[in-house]
Order: structure tokens, then C-alpha cells, then sequence
């Protein structure tokens, strides 16, 4: 079964090149195909995926949900895989996906590693990404799904403009066994560099309890954005 990995990006030069050998290199000759969904990048973003072998895909509508939407709309494989362009899957993507699909497990996505050597706390977090928990869980750990459970379901709400990953996710366990894979992705460190631990992980909490009482998604981007440099 091949897999379409689509990657929204948005200005992601300095990222792109990397996970895109990454993919290449655990893609070999299998059934793999790499969409680029761009938001408007003014950097080099769109040349270099195109110059790494990637087909990239101008999306209509800015943000993620919609950018991942878009892709999805256009994949060629019945097997969907959506990865943040910041992240580094293991090598190994393909056949981890596939022996997991083939257990049994139609969803699932990694557990996560920083990229960077972290402090305990950070290790921590790192940590409880292996339980299954929606508040241990993120658009940075990677998300893998059928084509058909990614219609039957709509896709990510576009109304959304933070927190997609977070209610797909929730739309998904509640309907299908979702297994988190045993092996890190690596995810980029550098909100942690450019804000430090606890300011993040304050954000974080007030972020995800507002999205459990249902306020805004303006207000909860809004929120978030005031809270943290977070690019």
C-alpha cells in the first residue's frame, strides 16, 4: 500500500531540506509520494521542496487545517500521512506505518524526542507522549490514517485556526483503535529556546483548557499568540 505524505509549510526553508532526505531516504524504491502544501511562503520554501523531489501544491487558503485538507484532497495513495515541517519521523516511517496498519491499528502517530538535548523537565514531556491521552498528544508527533477515515471523519475543521490536531485526534478515538508507535520523531525545540519551559508549558495548559470549555478558536490564537514567540 503506498503512502502520501503531506507536509503543510509555510516559510519553511531552513526545515524542509532535511525532512525531506529523511523521507527520501526511508521511502527507497516503496510507493511513497511527498506533497508540499504551501500557505504563502516568501522564502525559499516552495523551491527547495521542488528542487528535493517533492511536488508541491500552492494551497487557496492559508492555515493548517486547510493547507493539510487541500493535500489530502490530492493524494495519490488510499493511506494519508501528515508531518509538521519542523519534525524528523525515523527512517523507518514506512515500514513502522504499514506493520501497524497491518496490526490492526488504522490511526496512530509517534511518540517524540527534542531535537536538541533537553532538560529533564523537557525529557519529561517527552516522556508521557507514549500514553494515550489526548492532552499528550499534537500535530508535531506526526498522524497517520486511512484516505477513507480521513472522509468519513471530514478532515481537519478548517474553523480551527489552532488546536486542529487536538480535536481530529479526538473525532478519530473515539470511533478507532489509535496505537502510538514505539519510536521517536524528533521535533523541533526551538518555541522552548526562544520562550523557556514554563512559559511554554503555561501556554500550553491555558491553550488546551480552553479549547476542553469551547471558547473561541480567534480567542484561543489570540491567547496563545500573546503568550509565547512561537516561530
Amino acid at each position: 500500500m503506498g503512502i502520501s505524505v503531506i507536509i503543510p509549510a509555510l516559510n519553511e526553508a531552513a526545515n524542509l531540506p532535511r525532512l525531506l532526505d529523511r523521507l527520501r531516504a526511508g521511502s527507497c524504491d516503496r510507493a511513497v509520494e511527498l506533497l508540499v502544501v504551501d500557505g504563502g511562503s516568501t522564502d525559499a520554501t516552495r523551491e527547495l521542496a521542488a528542487a528535493a523531489g517533492a511536488t508541491v501544491l500552492e494551497a487557496p487558503r492559508r492555515g493548517r487545517a486547510a493547507q493539510m485538507n487541500y493535500g489530502a484532497a490530492r493524494a495519490r495513495y488510499a493511506l494519508l500521512y501528515f508531518v509538521h515541517a519542523d519534525t524528523l519521523p525515523p527512517e523507518s516511517f514506512y515500514t513502522d506505518i504499514q506493520n501497524s496498519v497491518a496490526a490492526g491499528f488504522p490511526v496512530g502517530c509517534y511518540r517524540f524526542a527534542y531535537d536538541r538535548p533537553p532538560n529533564p523537565l523537557m525529557r519529561l514531556n517527552a516522556y508521557c507522549t507514549r500514553f494515550n491521552r489526548l492532552w499528550c498528544r499534537g500535530g508535531d508527533q506526526s498522524l497517520y490514517l486511512p484516505r477513507a477515515v480521513f472522509n468519513e471523519l471530514g478532515g481537519f475543521c478548517t474553523r480551527h485556526v489552532i488546536m486542529e490536531d487536538f480535536d481530529f485526534i479526538e473525532k478519530i478515538q473515539a470511533k478507532y483503535p489509535f496505537r502510538i508507535l514505539p519510536k521517536n520523531i524528533l521535533v523541533s525545540a526551538r518555541k522552548y529556546e526562544t520562550n523557556g519551559y514554563l512559559r511554554v508549558q503555561f501556554a500550553n495548559l491555558v491553550v488546551f483548557s480552553m479549547y476542553r470549555l469551547g471558547i473561541s478558536r480567534e480567542r484561543m490564537k489570540a491567547t496563545y499568540a500573546g503568550m509565547l514567540n512561537y516561530r
